[in-house]
């Protein structure tokens, strides 16, 4: 299992985050920590702590920015 940090831009409205938890479960991955940085033109800006199964990232990347209005803004793994 590896843990990622995601920063993520997403719409600053009911049911966004909710959407983003729910692809990070579709893509078997486990919210170890959220912190909601900051709101900005509509836009929400958060932190996520996440681990997946296996080390490659890339069906997380995939499913994240398969929802409407979301973009990943920086990933890093954590150690």
């Amino acid at each position: 299992m590896a843990i990622f940090r995601v920063q993520i831009a997403l719409p600053d409205r009911p049911g966004s985050l909710g959407a983003v938890a729910s692809a990070i479960g579709f893509a078997g991955g486990d919210i170890r920590g959220l912190v909601v940085l900051r709101s900005e033109d509509g836009r929400g800006i958060d932190d996520i702590t996440i681990a997946i199964p296996g080390s490659d990232s890339t069906d997380l990347l995939n499913v994240l920015n398969a929802i409407g209005g979301v973009e990943v803004l920086s990933i890093s793994p954590v150690n």
